[in-house]
């Protein structure tokens, strides 16, 4: 336990003055205004590892396609007869549009698909044509705007059925596509 000590006398005190010269008063401080939250620290890492797996998710899985590019493409949404696959194949449905997309990327390609698509629907065109080619300068990776079409299209809710265009107008690097009414 600590020994207690006896309050310093008055000549003590006066010593210590004396000692430390004069002394002056410090100013209250100032109340100041309070400090706004700082902002919560934005996840720059994770946001671009999900703006990257979004991007992977959407166009890596036609870098791996199987289609090569020749391949005919077709698609019939369940519930409809498969007379309409035949005679869409065989061209008995008139074209009333078109959309090429040769020379673009992926994410054109897409933007502009999504776009075709919708206009054609709003216009009341039951049949349309997009050409995306044959896909034989895509290297290794097979025909990529090919891939993205027949992976679109199957994804969509107002498209009925596709093919391979007849071979005068396009084969396998066109499709005709049959829409839903709006």
């Amino acid at each position: 336990m600590p020994k207690r000590t006896a309050p310093p006398s008055a000549d003590d005190i006066a010593l210590f003055h004396e000692a430390i010269g004069p002394v002056r008063k410090l100013p209250e401080p100032v109340a100041e205004a309070p400090r706004p939250e700082p902002p919560a620290p934005r996840p720059r890492s994770r946001e671009a590892d999900e703006d990257l797996a979004l991007r992977q998710s959407r166009f890596e899985p036609f870098a791996a396609s199987p289609l090569g590019p020749g391949d005919v493409l077709e698609y019939l949404r369940e519930g409809h007869s498969p007379r309409l696959l035949r005679r869409l194949k065989r061209g008995h449905y008139a074209v009333r549009d078109e959309l090429d997309l040769h020379r673009m990327s992926q994410a054109q390609a897409e933007s502009s698909l999504r776009a075709f698509l919708a206009e054609a629907r709003l216009e009341g065109h039951g049949c349309v044509r997009i050409v995306h080619g044959k896909g034989l300068r895509s290297g290794d990776s097979g025909p990529v705007l090919k891939a993205l079409v027949d992976r679109m299209l199957r994804l969509r809710s107002d498209v009925l059925a596709f093919a391979s265009a007849p071979a005068p107008e396009g084969g396998s690097g066109a499709v005709l596509v049959l829409l839903t009414r709006a």
